[in-house]
């Protein structure tokens, strides 16, 4: 018990740790505590407990939640050819390059090829959305864009993960089951529930929506799935139940940026090995190197035509990656498909396309913003509200989803 304790205090300091300099730093909490979670592995040695291993696995189902509850349907439908476009394309064009790089340059097992494929195909929508609150683009045509195109390249990414790595029993049923009854019911009962139970202290909309996701962790265990895709598309059917309720949605999000997403970053840190890292350099630049050019490449001509004539800032923002690399990379260290040193190279692939792509995107591609939209477009952006992070909590005022 008291090594328990040891372990929870240090990483509740190091969480601390992690916020403090997320404000100073300017860079979302989520990297800090990657990086925090390396140093703190790597020089104390710690082995998770099964509690950690827990609330890790809870947070990442949380934040596939809470990344579907971002979407917004009517901004979706204004872009949906665009977005699929540019969608689809920065999904298939790395999953299927890094998954062939793996497989034949670096003699990977096909599992961990896809793996691998799964993790660097993303596009992280708690690094886009901040970079466009912070810059005042998420009220404009492009800001649109780029968060819609962000989503479809996610759900990808999701249902890849899905569908890659069932090995299906007869509780795949049940699971499936389940997840269409909350998908389809919760909506529905949103405002019966609220009028009965919402806004009180003791938070009956939170612990419904944690009761939801912890039953489909527990039958997608038994069915020997995962429960990202239903945890995704749950997030997405009641997105506008959210969106009605901000009150609710910024508390919501209190609990689980608090609590538990910090054990799943601190985690994936603590399970890098730096001198793996070091002794696998090559591979992690080809990694890199394979993610960004193969996203460019098929991203930017689509972006040059639905986004000109800033297609450059596009092409960069959808090449970073952070949440579902992370939680992808995991899940194939988890259940033993990737080594721990190709572990510890994806995640620190993951964490350099978190700050890479968005540092030079910044720094020499943002848009002039009086330039923004379509022609005639009354679309203007919001003013700027300074270094925001997935932590960040909306005013009340503010319509737009947080990462």
């Amino acid at each position: 018990m008291e090594s328990a304790y040891y372990i929870a205090a240090v990483l509740a300091v190091t969480a601390l740790a992690a916020s403090m300099l997320s404000v100073k730093l300017g860079l979302s909490v989520a990297v800090i505590e990657i990086f925090l979670g390396v140093a703190v592995g790597n020089a104390l040695h710690l082995t998770a407990p099964q509690w950690l291993v827990f609330l890790a696995s809870f947070g990442s189902v949380v934040l596939t939640f809470l990344a579907g509850a971002e979407v917004d349907p009517d901004e979706f439908r204004a872009t949906w050819k665009a977005s699929l476009l540019i969608g689809t394309a920065s999904f298939v064009a790395p999953f299927a390059g890094v998954l062939l790089l793996c497989r034949y340059g670096f003699d990977w097992t096909w599992k961990a090829a896809e793996i691998g494929g799964t993790a660097l195909s993303t596009t992280s929508l708690a690094v886009v959305y901040a970079v466009l609150v912070e810059t005042g683009l998420n009220a404009t045509a492009l800001g649109k864009l780029i968060m819609s195109a962000t989503f479809v390249t996610d759900l990808a990414t999701v249902l890849a993960l899905s569908v890659l790595f069932i090995r299906p029993t007869w509780w795949l049923l049940p699971f499936a089951a389940a997840s269409a009854l909350l998908i389809l019911a919760m909506p529905r009962l949103e405002r019966w529930f609220f009028a009965q139970y919402g806004n009180r202290v003791i938070e009956p909309e939170i612990k419904g929506a944690f009761a939801a996701l912890l039953v489909l962790m527990w039958l997608a265990g038994k069915a020997n799935s995962q429960a990202v895709l239903p945890a995704f598309l749950l997030g997405l059917a009641l997105s506008r139940a959210f969106a009605r309720h901000r009150a609710t949605q910024q508390r919501f999000r209190v609990v689980a940026f608090a609590l538990l997403t910090p054990f799943f970053f601190l985690r994936s840190g603590m399970n890098v090995s730096l001198l793996l890292v070091v002794a696998n350099l090559g591979l992690l630049g080809a990694l890199l190197g394979a993610k960004l050019v193969l996203k460019s490449a098929v991203v930017y001509p689509l972006a040059r035509r639905h986004a000109h004539p800033h297609a450059p800032f596009t092409t960069l923002l959808m090449s970073t990656g952070l949440t579902f690399g992370t939680i992808s990379a995991t899940y194939g260290y988890t259940a033993g498909i990737v080594t721990k040193a190709q572990f510890s190279v994806l995640v620190t692939v993951v964490v350099l396309t978190a700050v890479l792509p968005t540092a030079v995107a910044q720094r020499y591609f943002s848009p002039d913003r009086p330039a923004l939209g379509s022609p005639g477009s009354t679309d203007q952006p919001r003013p700027r509200l300074g270094v925001s992070d997935r932590t960040s909590v909306p005013a009340p005022e503010q319509n737009g989803p947080m990462p």
